[in-house]
């Protein structure tokens, strides 16, 4: 069984958003990195990227599959989790608790695309 944690948002493409202020914390959800499996690499973009809902924005690879990320939302990339790029299993071990880049939100109007913990857990159960 799949985790997902109240009070973050979900995107499509399985990544969460966790909303600080102004702030967004982007991962890969549980779903993603079980269905994923042992991940080996994060590519992730540099500090002051921008960043746009529905883009890609970097991949997560693993013995079995790439996988882009998807940004749930539009802004600046304020921070990376440099972390990952010697240690991407963290994600593995724990999806929510390891995020991949914190961004500066542009238009919170576009976090109401974003489903939350019920909706994502009944969205996963189609997928």
């Amino acid at each position: 069984m799949n985790r997902t944690m109240e009070g973050l948002l979900y995107s499509e493409s399985h990544e969460w958003v966790k909303v600080e202020g102004e702030i967004a914390l982007i991962g890969i959800t549980d779903f993603a990195q079980n269905a994923l499996g042992d991940l080996s690499y994060v590519d992730m973009p540099e500090v002051d990227d921008e960043v746009s809902q529905g883009e890609e924005f970097g991949a997560v690879e693993s013995v079995k599959a790439a996988s882009d990320l998807i940004s749930p939302v539009s802004g600046t990339v304020v921070e990376i989790n440099g972390e990952l790029e010697d240690n991407p299993e963290l994600l593995n071990q724990d999806a929510f608790a390891n995020w991949i880049i914190k961004v500066s939100i542009s238009d919170k109007v576009e976090l109401d695309a974003l489903m939350d913990a019920k909706q994502y857990e009944e969205f996963c159960q189609n997928e």
